[in-house]
């Protein structure tokens, strides 16, 4: 099991709501968010400009070829209670299937993995014994 939390991504005036995996593997020097490109497509923001910063990440599976965005949207956690609104650098991937939220973004958002394999966390703020389930995966394959 893994930890999936619902998330309100908004960049340009549009916004998705969706399960994201937290992913604290996913090491960043900035709050990230990685998305497949069809979530990049529904935000508008694909295909990439001229704003993107082409990159390859080092993963365990071997190179990554990605786009990154700098600050280009805000990521909130939604449901019965709510994170504040972080600022994000969105991460276009071709090989994504759903969408990642890195180990800063985990962070700025308040999220406390309690049971990873148990699929149980909570919000830092929280009493330890106000732990949620994570929810379901939505996949983005295209």
């Amino acid at each position: 099991m893994v930890v999936r939390v619902r998330i309100r991504v908004s960049a340009g005036g549009r916004f998705i709501e969706a399960p994201a995996l937290a992913n604290s593997g996913y090491e960043s020097e900035t709050p990230q968010l990685m998305v497949p490109v069809r979530v990049a497509e529904e935000l508008g923001l694909w295909p990439p400009g001229r704003e993107f910063i082409e990159s390859n990440f080092e993963t365990a599976g071997g190179p990554l070829r990605v786009w990154i965005l700098e600050r280009a949207c805000t990521v909130k956690v939604i449901g019965d209670a709510e994170s504040p609104e972080v600022l994000a650098d969105l991460v276009v991937s071709l090989l994504a299937d759903e969408i990642l939220i890195g180990d800063k973004l985990i962070s700025e958002l308040g999220i406390a993995l309690e049971d990873v394999g148990r699929g149980l966390w909570r919000f830092r703020w929280e009493d330890r014994d106000k732990v949620r389930r994570s929810a379901p995966p939505k996949y983005w394959r295209t």
